[in-house]
Order: structure tokens, then sequence, then C-alpha cells
């Protein structure tokens, strides 16, 4: 297999690991704003109702307004539109101006200014959870900084005016101020906790795409070994712990004419099929490396010279019987293996240079050999 093909490989895994995070988020944010658009509009439907029983008729008319405003923003979400940030910010100037015409209308006292306070975390989350320009938290931050101004001006231009319309119904009063208070408390609540699960799932899709990604750097992309990078890791792991360890060279024999007579696709699956016969063997006993070309590097821990040669001449054995197949095409392949043991003086690269050269003897001298 190329370099240029692994290269692929790994840019289409991801690609995959990227497209599917992606359509995660996508989904989330449809939910997140169907649901905050439909509750908010819920509650205009409702205060439309009240308003039109109690004769409110300027509270009436701004309520028809918000309506129609909510529902362009289920258009602007329609289909395969994502106007998030768009709708986000009518939301937010809708909710300013709702408060403040209720509250300059029929007073504070009612509770509509609580709304204000209550669209303020809204802004952060959403911008949180929103993949929008670097600025987004200052955007957030201004809305917020402008939210208490716009709260503390209603409270000031209520202290010092009468509102439009007086409204002498104590229980009204009453009913009203107790359910924006509510509403405005189930918003914080609602929103909090998605916040909390969503950076909750945000640490899990971290965790398992970099897990993905961990694998797709330590391993050999086309057998699924590892690659040079994680042997030597592990090299210098067996190096540092003062045990005994072999290292086996294996290189395929006359693997350019299987390559040559049968084509690349007919070599890689000779390489995968290698691979799995020598991690199968390997198993439990050390590591295996795809070391270069069609050579591929074994480490066992703890190995004698007998338990080295003993695997080694199992993997040999087993290639050699193994029939390799693909598109109605099959051959016999057999191996060539060379041992080194590290007797822990020595630099692990020299030790990786005997076992190269006693690979290099059985080549020479026949192939399809073990040598010590």
């Amino acid at each position: 297999m190329s370099k240029t093909k692994e290269k692929l490989h790994l840019k289409r895994e991801v690609n995959k690991i990227r497209d599917v995070f992606s359509g995660k988020i996508q989904i989330t944010n449809r939910l997140k704003f169907y649901t905050l658009i439909g509750s908010i509009a819920s509650v205009h439907i409702f205060l439309l109702v009240i308003f039109s029983v109690f004769h409110i008729l300027p509270l009436f008319v701004v309520n028809i307004f918000s309506i129609l405003t909510y529902t362009l923003c289920f258009w602007l979400m329609w289909g395969e539109r994502e106007h998030y940030l768009t709708i986000y910010f009518i939301t937010y100037i809708e909710v300013i101006l709702h408060s403040l015409a209720a509250t300059l209308c029929i007073g504070w006292k009612f509770g509509f200014a609580q709304y204000i306070i209550a669209i303020i975390p809204v802004g952060f989350y959403i911008c949180y959870t929103l993949d929008i320009e670097r600025r987004k938290f200052a955007l957030a931050a201004i809305s917020g900084v402008f939210s208490a101004v716009v709260f503390v001006i209603c409270k000031i231009i209520s202290f010092f005016r009468e509102p439009f319309v007086v409204v002498d119904h104590a229980a009204l009063e009453l009913f009203l101020y107790i359910f924006n208070s509510l509403c405005a408390f189930v918003f914080l609540i609602l929103f909090s906790l998605v916040f909390v699960y969503e950076i909750k799932l945000s640490s899990s899709q971290l965790k398992h795409q970099n897990a993905i990604l961990d694998k797709l750097a330590s391993t050999d992309p086309l057998t699924g070994l590892y690659n040079r990078r994680s042997m030597d890791i592990f090299l210098s792991q067996a190096v540092e712990s003062k045990a005994s360890f072999a290292l086996i060279m294996c290189d395929i024999d006359n693997f350019k004419k299987v390559n040559d007579t049968y084509g690349h696709d007919f070599g890689d699956a000779v390489l995968k099929g290698i691979a799995k016969i020598t991690s199968d063997q390997v198993k439990g006993h050390g590591y295996v490396c795809r070391w270069g070309g069609e050579e591929i590097l074994i480490l066992i821990n703890n190995a004698s010279k007998e338990s080295s040669r003993h695997v080694a001449e199992n993997i040999r054995r087993n290639v050699a019987n193994h029939v390799f197949e693909l598109n109605e095409k099959w051959i016999h392949c057999t191996l060539t293996l060379g041992i080194a043991l590290h007797d822990g003086k020595e630099p692990v690269e020299e030790t990786i240079t005997r076992a190269d050269y006693n690979l290099y003897c059985g080549k020479r001298n026949g192939k399809n050999a073990v040598v010590v």
C-alpha cells in the first residue's frame, strides 16, 4: 500500500468522524431552537388570550406581533435553513421589547421584566453550543449587559410615571406575576439542565473522537498492526523495564513478485492475511508492528531463545499453510523470520540490526526459515 493511499485512508477516517459529530450537533441545534421558539410562542398565545379576556388592547396587539415574529423564526428554520444566530437575536429583541412594552403599559408589578433576566443565560448557552465566529461570547456578554440596562430602565420608568393602562384587578396581578415568575424560572432551569447535559455529551464525544484519532495515529491503516511510532514507544518501555525481550523481524518472501504478477490489491490482501496470522500468534505475548513495506517487527516480552523461536516457527508454519485468495485467484506465501534477544546492555537499535541480519541470513539460505 503506497504512502498516498495511506494518507487518503487517514483523511477519509478523520472526515468521517467530523461528519458524524457535525450531524449530531446540527440535529441538537434544530431541536433546541424548535423547543425554545415553541415554548415562548406558547407563552405569548396564552397571554394573548388573557389580554383579550381582560380587554388590555395594547398588549393584545403587541402579542399578535410577537406570535408573528416567532412564526417568522419557524420559517427561518424550515427545510435546510440554519439561521440560528439570526433567530436568537430576533428572539432576544422580541423578549426585550415585549417586557419593556408590558411594563410601560400595565406596570412593573405584573412581573414581565423578569423575562429580561431569564434571557441572559440563554444567550450564553446558545453562543456556547453554536459554531459561530470567535467573538460569540463577546456578543453574549454585550447582550447580557444591555439586558441589565433595560431591566433597570424599566424599573426607573415605572417608578416615575403611571402605566398607560390601569388594571385594577388584584387577582389578575397576582396570577400574572406568579405565571411570569414561573415561566422565567422554568426557562432558567431548563436551559441550565440542557447546558449541563450538552457539556457531558461534548466531553463524551471528544473522548470517543480522541480514542479513534489515537488509534488512527498509532496503527497502520492497511493491516491494523501498530506502526513504527507505536513500536518505538513499546521498545522504550521494554528497555526501561529491564526485563528480557526478543525481537523478531519478518519479511514476506518474493513479495515484489506477488505485486507484479497479481497486482497491488492482491498484495494488500496478502499483507492483511499475514498481519492477522501474526497478531493471533503473538496475542498476549507482545506487540506486532508493520515496520515498513512488507517487513513486520515483533516484540516478545519476557522471552527466551526457545520461546521466541517457538512463536516464530508457529507464525512461519501458519503462513506457509495458509491460502491467500482474492477475486478467484489464490496463492501460497512464505515468511522468513530473524530473531535477536536483547541482552540489556546494547542499544535496542543494535538488537533490531541483529534481528534484521538474521533475517537476511534466512533469505540468503533458501527463505521460509526462522533464524536465531
